[in-house]
């Protein structure tokens, strides 16, 4: 006679086994109605699984988190079916579940084509509608490869034979159709309500270019209609506010294929650079960190020494010269040890905060290049802490104070924080990892903050906390991060002077706010759409005329605004003031200023905002005040 104890705290006994649904059901039927799964002692399982014994259960329904999850993987498993009902040759290969959505990959002899898409979606709304039974059934592993290769599917059967011998595997099915998963999935297809199919693209099998090329179908899945438009309304601000985008219109940066995911810098892009740029220096001296620079290349031995060559040779480049071989830097860590060792340092010095604004190169795939997000050559607001392990929670407490107000001060107020822990493939010790990861974990307790746990997601070499923005459509971007090393230090021989007179290793604390520069300004771009905040703007104002007459005047004002440290352009182009006015504003510059007969002899000048307001005539002496409040407020 089972019990089952209800998130409530309250608690139901049956006279025999109950699955989920039956225990929904003595709830209430609106709640039956709503089942998508259940989680019984904080494992997910379906709707049909069998409690035996007591139990913590909860209900799980699409309002949850774990409920969208199972929506969109079950919706993916609809569309592997509409896939094979329409194109019966057609094999299934994998469909998990991505951000906002899923997809689904399949090897077919020719092309998806748009209306083929649209078949499909229509197809799975079809069988939607019929709202079939989905059924779990367990069989041996190698009885479940011989069914599916029985079917003509090889890539499930591959799929299959690589989990170990002797194992079962669990297999799902809806009308005649059957896939091979891990569940849960919902009850029947009648859930699947609201799903949308978004595109086609390439994909490798198992991601090897050496494989062949499969077509993936993504789509999205959601509770409602209205989460669904909501989702697609994104999509569009997304578009619009597309980096890439943005940065062709207003002439700030391109790619080009002779250097794939490295970024020319145009002039009005390369000022936006060294504002960031040096507002993160102002922030290093403030905050008592050293700026230094190190070599863009080092020897292996270093690299070997450091444990990168073990840990991320795949992502480096590497060049040579008289015989001796050199990796060009991923990454800015093993450098600044040297800069330590330089001197023996005594525990009275520490901590010892380095910083460097460091170019880096890592080879990432081709297809995963994406403007100047995601790149090959790029430039961190790098830092690292040398301490004692005494320091480290206080240290990592100082930084994300820090970490706030910078984000702040980008126009960024909603941070998410990620506690990432221990991966499979690691250096050092479970003593090692368990020191580091506590101190994490009280430094985030310390500043009251709630995170999200995420096991096995740490660097090779210590956890770290993961400091996340999300913008202005509500995207979350992962920038900042604080990493614990208690390794690389003594792999490289760096050491200190204790307060006993011994000599020890200190640790490290791996650092940055806005990660690589390139990634930070793209994501500048899309959250403010283009639209910097005045001290970002390239350009801070335009000074024009209405006619030739005022040419002088203009340029008597550009230069009084630029001698105040203002980033002022003149136009005084042969084009009617509308035009300039509707240009000016297309390149999204905070002020521009309007210079007619009237303003000339008044010794002021007409002020009209990005928007497009009138905001009046001001003296030029009074417009520079306002511009320098709001550059210093950074609104």
């Amino acid at each position: 006679m089972p019990v089952v104890t209800l998130p409530d705290g309250s608690q139901r006994q049956f006279d025999q086994a109950v699955t989920v649904m039956q225990v929904a059901e003595s709830i209430g039927a609106g709640l039956a109605r709503a089942a998508l799964a259940g989680r019984i002692d904080g494992k997910l399982v379906d709707t049909s699984t069998l409690i035996e014994r007591d139990a913590v259960l909860a209900i799980v329904t699409a309002k949850d988190a774990d409920g969208l999850e199972i929506i969109r993987h079950s919706t993916a498993h609809l569309l592997a079916q509409a896939v094979k009902s329409l194109f019966p040759s057609a094999q299934v290969t994998i469909g998990p579940v991505i951000e906002d959505g899923f997809y689904y990959d399949f090897s077919f002899e020719r092309p998806f084509t748009p209306e083929d898409l649209a078949a499909i979606e229509k197809k799975m709304q079809e069988l939607a509608g019929q709202a079939l039974a989905v059924q779990r059934k367990v069989l041996p592993r190698d009885e479940a490869a011989a069914y599916f290769l029985g079917l003509g599917e090889k890539y499930k059967a591959e799929i299959i034979g690589a989990i170990p011998a002797g194992e079962d595997v669990s297999l799902y099915s809806q009308g005649e159709f059957t896939d091979l998963c891990r569940g849960p999935h919902v009850p029947d297809t009648g859930k699947l309500k609201t799903f949308k199919l978004m595109k086609v693209a390439g994909a490798y099998w198992r991601g090897d270019s050496r494989n062949e090329m499969l077509q993936r179908i993504y789509g999205t899945a959601w509770a409602d209609k209205k989460d669904l438009d909501a989702y697609l309304h994104r999509l569009e601000e997304a578009e619009r506010r597309d980096h890439r985008k943005i940065g062709k219109v207003q002439d700030l940066f391109h790619t080009q294929e002779e250097a794939p995911g490295m970024v020319f810098w145009h002039p009005k892009g390369w000022t936006v650079w060294q504002v960031v740029e040096q507002h993160m220096r102002g922030v290093y001296r403030q905050n008592g960190y050293q700026e230094i620079r190190c070599p863009q290349i080092l020897d292996v031995s270093l690299w070997k020494a450091s444990g990168h060559w073990d840990n991320f040779h795949d992502n480096m480049f590497f060049t040579a010269s008289e015989n001796r071989e050199y990796a060009v830097k991923p990454m800015n860590c093993p450098g600044h040890i040297q800069v330590f060792k330089q001197h023996l340092h005594s525990y009275r010095e520490l901590p010892i905060r380095f910083g460097e604004f460091g170019s880096c190169h890592r080879n990432e795939p081709s297809g995963a290049l994406h403007g100047i997000m995601r790149v090959r050559s790029f430039t961190q607001d790098d830092g690292h802490i040398f301490c004692t392990e005494e320091q480290v929670q206080g240290e990592v407490a100082a930084f994300i104070e820090l970490l706030r107000k910078v984000y702040v001060d980008f126009g960024f107020t909603d941070i998410l924080y990620k506690l990432s822990t221990r991966p499979e493939k690691r250096l050092g010790s479970d003593e090692v990892w368990d020191k580091a990861e506590s101190a994490l974990a009280a430094a985030l307790a310390s500043q009251d903050i709630e995170y999200q746990l995420q096991p096995g997601e740490g660097a090779f070499y210590g956890p770290k906390i993961e400091c996340s923005l999300r913008d202005a459509i509500g995207r979350v971007w992962q920038c900042g991060t604080i990493q614990v090393d208690f390794m690389m230090p003594g792999r490289l021989g760096a050491e200190y002077v204790a307060e006993d007179s011994s000599r020890r290793t200190p640790v490290m604390l791996h650092r940055a706010i806005v990660g690589s520069f390139e990634r930070f300004i793209g994501i500048l771009i899309e959250h403010h759409a283009g639209s910097l905040p005045t001290w970002l703007a390239p350009i801070q104002a335009v000074v024009a005329n209405i006619t030739d007459r005022q040419s002088e005047y203009v340029s008597q004002v550009a230069g009084i605004l630029e001698k105040q440290g203002f980033r002022v352009k003149t136009d005084l182009r042969n084009e009617k003031i509308g035009f300039k006015i509707r240009e000016h504003s297309m390149q999204r510059v905070p002020y521009l200023l309007v210079v007619g007969d009237r303003e000339m002899e008044n010794g002021t000048v007409a002020v009209r905002s990005q928007q497009g307001t009138d905001l009046g005539s001001f003296p030029v002496s009074e417009f520079a005040a306002r511009l320098a409040r709001e550059i210093e407020a950074k609104n």
